[in-house]
């Protein structure tokens, strides 16, 4: 598996961990380049140290369970139905993609994804938040990571 397939993959454990503590639903963007990423969430205010803190202990909590990651392909209407909207992020699927990829760690996250993914959650290796920022006027907040060995 390469470092970016982990980054990436790190990017639905980070989603999970900042959804359980923030209540957070939608993705606005993500960046992935070799062991550094950015989640990019709509959210409406500017999270504490704490917060932040507990967000980076939930997902290594999560990585250290080294539970499955099923990745399915289905049709779009059969997901809709299993999960609603949360398959999706702000940035919408085009209509007339009817087959989806699923990335799915069960009771954690879910997500309509093309990219590559880990096998496991284990297999991705710490997960360090360098920075966050919170952009009021564009109602979002980034969150900046590293994965290590």
């Amino acid at each position: 598996m390469s470092l970016e397939d982990r980054t990436h993959t790190a990017l639905h454990v980070l989603k999970g961990a900042a959804a359980n503590i923030l209540g957070i639903k939608w993705t606005k963007g993500v960046s992935v380049k070799g062991n550094h990423g950015r989640l990019t969430l709509q959210f409406d205010r500017k999270p504490t140290e704490e917060e932040i803190l507990r967000i980076q202990e939930e997902a290594n909590r999560k990585i250290r369970e080294d539970i499955p990651i099923r990745v399915l392909e289905m049709d779009r209407n059969e997901a809709e139905e299993l999960w609603g909207d949360l398959i999706y992020d702000v940035f919408l699927i085009p209509e007339s993609i009817r087959r989806l990829q699923i990335c799915h760690i069960e009771n954690w996250n879910v997500n309509a994804c093309n990219k590559k993914h880990t096998g496991s959650t284990g297999e991705i290796g710490e997960l360090k938040i360098s920075k966050t920022r919170y952009r009021i006027a564009k109602q979002v907040l980034e969150i900046s990571y590293d994965i290590t060995e």
